[in-house]
């Protein structure tokens, strides 16, 4: 016997407004409760005793589906009053678990064959299968790897893109022996893939995954409700229509009535009691709930309208959801991706534009054009968070509105009465953009800090000296003039995770912060002398004299007002004579405040910094100068370039600054990117160090350097400090040359050689995770290390595959014994993605 349990208990945030009344699993799909085919499927399959866990307006579900009986099985109910989690919520079950059960989600739409599954769990002798399926861009799932024996060998939830190891994901449903329970903890909020399955494969008990084809649609976002239906009229789901079949594609309830002057189109579904007029148009991919209207000249394409709702004469409706007893009046619109919640009144010729959501019983008054969410959600920054925190061009999908909201958002997380510190860089663009953050944070009772005008290292160091809750930082993009980045950092001047972003997107969808009253609000101060409190202690973690007595000579580039009055007052403090290098020119400007040929367009990426960097190199070496530096404007970022013209890349500048910190740490141990070149490994054996590889993601690295064991290894200037400070980075290395009475050409020639090659080739979003699965298919039988992408290691060399985080495309690293052998590795790879990709 085989008995199951249907995890019911979501609140679907994400689908709001659908989900405002009614929980996620009771959301229509075809007119019918999307959890009613789940039981279905269960009957089908021959399990009939149910369970189901609740949380979220339970009595919705218990009303709907009662004991069962109606639907030819049994049903009991177990509901949360606080939440369990995934494992937690089925553990709460504890009591009605008796056999093998079969764990199913209550709000996804799938035909899988539950009798294979069951089937193949058993032949395992499996304590637990996760049922597993392809998807197109698996990044909101679980990714599963396993043995050809089904063992699983590797997972990862909602993984990066340089996570993505293959295209096979977690479904969430799961078959499990009840021995399983007691490896669960009571009353305690514990999830199946975040802490149970992770516990099961470090004990290497029997976890087996079983990959099933079919269809299967975790209905997650409005887009994927909408496909869902779409699916299911083009018969890809085996699903049961309760509605008569007119034939072709078209389906019609009980009791309607469509003129003989209307248009049906297939495929379309039509419940019953329905009215639709002469004239209209209906279809294709439509469906229509029971007791609907549908007048005189009306069309409706791509859309799903729910129970009780009426559409006027000559009205439009195009791939939107019309939720339950809406009234679309005569002549209004309501365009693609727009969803009106219910009993929501849309008047005369009003529009309602692509991608806008109106609440329940919302107005929209007659000849009203809705561009923006009511209540009041905006979508200008829906994709919140990239690469470099929230980024949007200024006043087109970032407006002062937006940025005040993410203020009240983040400031709800820091909680009422919080420290939060605020900054930007000198543009007054960005002062504007901070300006609305601050009022978002003080309208729910944060209190401010603001830095006033400052570059992201001092505000980084400045949060923790004023001992704040967190940061936010708004500077320009370096590589579109027309955008800024909005920065959030933690109490510790650290990135926020990735966890504490989804937060952020989670809470800022669903305008989920709560404004203060008159006298609840925050209050914000200015407090000066951040970067002078920046200087000193960047200043007290070096021997000044040493520096000092060297005479350094720096020819740099400083792009911007914030970096040209920092710099020379550091390295002033340690006697080096600091010129601004003009390009072109043949020589160094003495004192120049200015840069000669202004900045630049995109000066902080890498590729654009090197650039420059190539045309003072040739340049440099007949200066008399100690060392070139290129900073980025926002003093994060620095390229160097030694005495004699040499340009450090990427490989060598992480050589350099792993020797630096493995001969300076009280013990010697470096954080290395996955990218890093295995010299270092070398650097660390000679020194008896170690090495610690990490993600390429800066939030990632970063965490790493901050964690209180490295930072006691390393000592005062430990990685943390140098860690996207560029200032820093620079001062440290003198630091190092002057200890040691060596300049930078020596250094490097004493490190091992570099024979590294990084390209890349473009892979379409829908490709990547098929073409990760197949690449580690592929090196079975080799070492293989999956921390960031697929890192294969050869005889003579190693090459990674990282998929590109932002774009479609794969970034390919490899190293080798010589230069043409990695290059050699390289184009093997990118040779093999563009196979694959097409295949």
């Amino acid at each position: 016997m085989v008995q199951s349990i249907i995890m019911a208990g979501g609140e679907g945030s994400r689908l709001r407004p659908l989900t405002c009344n009614r929980p996620k699993p009771m959301v229509p799909m075809l007119n019918r409760p999307v959890m009613e085919y789940t039981v279905e499927l269960l009957k089908r399959h021959g399990i009939n005793e149910i369970g189901v866990t609740l949380q979220y307006m339970p009595q919705e579900i218990q009303n709907y589906f009662g004991d069962g009986s109606g639907f030819g099985v049994s049903m009991e109910y177990f509901i949360e009053n606080t939440p369990l989690g995934t494992a937690g919520s089925v553990k709460n079950a504890k009591g009605f678990l008796r056999d093998t059960f079969i764990v199913v989600s209550g709000d996804a739409l799938t035909d899988f064959d539950l009798t294979e599954a069951i089937r193949f769990h058993r032949e395992k002798g499996a304590l637990a299968t996760i049922v597993l399926t392809p998807v197109e861009i698996p990044l909101e799932y679980g990714v599963v790897i396993t043995e050809n024996s089904g063992a699983i060998r590797q997972f990862l939830e909602k993984p990066g893109w340089g996570e993505v190891f293959s295209d096979t994901v977690n479904t969430g449903i799961y078959i499990l022996e009840p021995e399983v329970l007691k490896y669960i903890p009571e009353d305690t909020k514990f999830d199946f893939s975040k802490d149970l399955f992770p516990f099961l494969l470090r004990e290497n008990m029997p976890l087996f995954g079983v990959n099933l084809r079919g269809y299967w649609c975790d209905i997650g976002s409005l887009k994927q409700y909408q496909e869902a239906h779409f699916a299911a009229m083009e018969g890809k789901v085996n699903l049961e229509v309760r509605t008569a079949s007119a034939g072709n594609g078209i389906y019609t309830g009980e009791n309607c009535r469509i003129d003989p002057a209307a248009i049906i189109k297939a495929p379309v579904i039509i419940g019953a009691d329905c009215h639709i007029g002469p004239g209209a148009v209906v279809g294709p991919h439509v469906v229509v709930g029971n007791g609907c209207r549908v007048d005189n000249n009306a069309s409706i394409k791509r859309a799903v309208v729910w129970n009780g709702s009426h559409v006027g004469k000559q009205a439009e409706i195009r791939g939107a959801v019309i939720c339950g007893r809406v009234t679309i009046k005569d002549g209004a619109a309501v365009f693609e991706g727009a969803v009106i919640g219910e009993e929501s009144i849309i008047e005369e010729n009003a529009r309602v534009k692509p991608n806008t959501n109106i609440w329940p019983h919302k107005l929209v008054e007659k000849g009203t054009v809705v561009d923006t969410h009511l209540v009041w959600g905006t979508k200008a920054c829906r994709n919140l968070f990239g690469t470099d925190g929230v980024s949007g061009k200024v006043n087109t999908n970032l407006t002062a509105e937006c940025a005040a909201k993410l203020g009240a958002v983040y400031g709800t997380i820091a909680g009422s009465g919080a420290t939060v510190l605020v900054s930007s860089d000198y543009h007054r663009s960005t002062k504007m953009i901070k300006s609305a953050i601050i009022a978002g944070l003080m309208s729910v009772g944060v209190m401010v800090t603001d830095g006033g005008t400052l570059v992201t290292p001092v505000h980084r160091h400045a949060v923790r000296a004023v001992a704040a809750k967190g940061g936010i930082h708004v500077k320009s993009s370096a590589a579109d003039p027309e955008t800024i980045n909005i920065n959030f950092f933690t109490a510790n001047g650290a990135m926020i995770s990735r966890d504490m972003e989804r937060k952020i997107e989670n809470q800022f969808e669903r305008d989920d912060f709560q404004r203060k009253t008159k006298h609840q609000v925050g209050v914000a101060t200015y407090m000066p002398g951040l970067t002078e409190s920046y200087i000193r202690s960047l200043l007290d973690m070096v021997c000044r004299d040493d520096i000092r007595k060297e005479q350094y000579r720096i020819a740099a580039i400083l792009p911007g007002d914030s970096l040209q009055s920092i710099a020379p007052c550091v390295f002033g403090e340690l006697g080096c004579e600091l010129v601004n290098f003009a390009p072109g020119t043949g020589h160094i400007m003495e004192n120049s405040p200015e840069i000669a040929g202004g900045r630049p367009d995109g000066y902080a990426e890498f590729e654009q910094m090197m650039t420059v960097a190539e045309k003072i190199a040739p340049e440099l070496a007949g200066t008399g100068a100690d060392m070139g530096v290129v900073f980025d404007s926002n003093a994060e970022h620095v390229i160097l370039i030694d005495g004699s013209g040499r340009i450090l890349d990427e490989p060598l500048f992480t050589a350099l600054m792993s020797a630096v910190i493995l001969d300076s740490s009280r013990d010697p141990v470096v954080a290395v990117p996955v990218t890093g070149s295995r010299v270092v490994e070398s650097l660390a054996e000679i020194r008896n160090g170690k090495v610690i590889r990490t993600k390429t993601s800066p939030v990632v690295f970063m965490h790493e350097t901050m964690k209180p064991e490295l930072i006691a290894a390393q000592g005062q200037f430990n990685q943390s400090v140098v860690t996207f400070d560029a200032i820093s980075t620079v001062v440290r290395i003198m630091d190092y040359m002057a200890a040691r009475d060596t300049d930078l050409v020596d250094i490097i020639a004493a490190l091992p050689e570099i024979n590294m090659i990084k390209k890349e080739t473009d892979c379409p979003w829908t490709a990547k995770g098929r073409v990760m699965r197949k690449l580690i298919e592929e090196s079975s039988g080799q070492e293989v290390e999956l921390l960031d992408g697929v890192k294969v290691y050869h005889d003579n060399g190693w090459a990674l595959v990282l998929p590109d985080a932002e774009e479609p495309r794969y970034h390919v690293y490899s190293e080798g014994y010589s230069y043409e052998f990695a290059e050699s590795l390289a184009d093997f790879y990118i040779d093999r993605i563009n196979q694959l990709k097409n295949s």
